[in-house]
């Protein structure tokens, strides 16, 4: 009874989500009231509910989650400081007298802004404002230029510092000791945020160098797709002072931030405050810096991490009731039985993941589902590092993956009336082999994300 309960509990949430109504009060609402039937048929036990107030406890004093708001405030401060214009017209003059150079200045662009900003929206929404009209005028096939700003927007979920590495590095900690203490092992090894950004480096590095591997290939077979309509521009000092002056500000905050953090000079909450004060001093170099400026930013990074920590006290109420009805016995049970051993548990999940991206939001992914997976998976002798790196490529890909992909919604949003849902949809397929074949290449070879945590942290590989 108890774990048919956990199924209904599962697949009413579901079903609420996909209603529209605000996930926080979905996921806590209907833990709520599953909670009330249980106790009411006598297969519920009410200590699960006393133990909240702990959980919430643990969330208010987690400094870890500091570094959300920080990471948030310097991603919008930079996305309204026009780093990403300036940067974009740099690029542009250096490549664009090469075959698919605005392709490529587009996806190393939006590498950048990755790695400064982290939050996929706003990058994915920049570069539609600022690169599409650009690559539409010089006469780039539509579809192809959709694809590569989606493909290059989205880099923001892998390449560190990302939001979604610090969600799911504060939840695959949590996940990797209860699985040590499942298993006896009463002095747990720990996995920090900073191990998951060490570790998606490389991968994600990996990622963008197939992306122009594939646009410079397009470029050769195909020239009338991306058609060379740049002449070149005289590169005198002035012209490499105008690339070095573009280049250097994000550079600089790039590195302060992950160099401090992979370095092991500061934490990666104090890490991105470094961020947000650079991103501050930016948009000053830009004259962005103003009252209406900070207004907006602050409006928005507050409401970005109400809704994140509300969705995250939501879910650690659904995560107690779920287990209350044993429904943590019940994955242990479903994904210990199936075939493969722990490839075809990590399949499964990641199946199950990839299409949950299609309707659910990241932070509803992660907060939902890897707190209950993630236990089971880790107690199966499975690198926690590798594992947060797979989830976070593969709901990088679901993302970028028709009908339903956010990315794709974003862009919609901004893209001129002549582009069409159908040219978005078409653009991104190579992109998503792209992404599942890094998927695959990194389940085969694990050392692409273990490798550098181990080196620099000395940790297993």
């Amino acid at each position: 009874m108890e774990h048919t309960m956990a199924l209904w509990l599962f697949a009413a949430v579901f079903i609420v989500l996909l209603s529209g109504f605000p996930v926080a009060f979905a996921l806590s609402g209907t833990a709520l009231a599953f909670a009330g039937l249980g106790l009411w048929l006598e297969v519920f036990d009410v200590a699960f509910l006393n133990a909240l107030p702990n959980r919430l406890y643990g969330i208010m004093t987690n400094e870890t989650l500091i570094a959300v708001p920080l990471f948030v405030f310097m991603g919008v401060m930079l996305e309204r400081s026009k780093v990403a214009e300036s940067l974009l017209e740099s690029m542009t003059d250096l490549l664009g007298s090469l075959k698919g150079g605005l392709g490529i200045a587009v996806t190393l662009v939006g590498m950048l802004m990755a790695a400064s900003t982290g939050i996929v929206g706003a990058t994915v929404v920049t570069m539609g404002l600022l690169s599409l009209p650009t690559m539409l005028r010089r006469n780039y096939d539509p579809a192809i230029a959709c694809g590569t700003i989606c493909a290059s927007g989205t880099l923001g979920q892998i390449i560190p510092p990302s939001i979604v590495l610090v969600l799911l590095g504060d939840i695959i900690s949590t996940a990797y000791q209860q699985a040590q203490l499942d298993n006896g092992i009463f002095a747990p090894e720990t996995v920090s945020v900073g191990d998951l950004f060490a570790g998606a480096l490389i991968p994600g590095l990996s990622l963008v160098v197939l992306y122009l591997i594939y646009i410079a290939a397009l470029a050769l077979i195909k020239p009338d797709l991306m058609p060379l309509t740049v002449q070149p521009v005289e590169r005198d000092w002035r012209f490499y002072a105008k690339i070095l002056g573009s280049l250097t500000p994000p550079l600089a905050l790039i590195v302060s931030v992950l160099g401090s953090i992979i370095g092991g000079l500061a934490t990666p909450t104090e890490a991105a405050s470094v961020g947000a004060v650079g991103a501050i001093i930016l948009a000053v170099i830009k004259g962005q810096f103003n009252l209406q400026q900070i207004r907006y930013v602050v409006q928005n990074t507050t409401q970005v991490t109400s809704m994140v920590f509300m969705i995250l006290m939501g879910a650690a109420l659904f995560s107690l009731v779920f287990r209350g009805f044993g429904g943590d016995e019940l994955i242990v049970s479903l994904l210990s039985d199936l075939p493969g051993g722990k490839f075809g548990a990590v399949f499964c999940v990641m199946l199950i993941m990839f299409l949950l991206g299609f309707m659910l939001d990241f932070i509803e992914i992660i907060f939902v589902i890897v707190p209950i997976v993630g236990p089971v998976l880790l107690a199966m002798d499975i690198n926690p590092v590798w594992l947060g790196v797979m989830m976070a490529l593969n709901l990088q890909t679901s993302f970028l993956t028709p009908p339903f992909g956010f990315a794709l919604f974003y862009l919609r949003g901004v893209a001129p009336p002549e582009i069409t849902t159908l040219q978005i949809y078409k653009g991104v397929i190579p992109f998503i082999a792209i992404q599942i074949l890094m998927l695959g290449v990194l389940a085969f070879w694990p050392q692409l994300a273990t490798w550098l945590p181990a080196l620099i942290y000395a940790k297993p590989l």
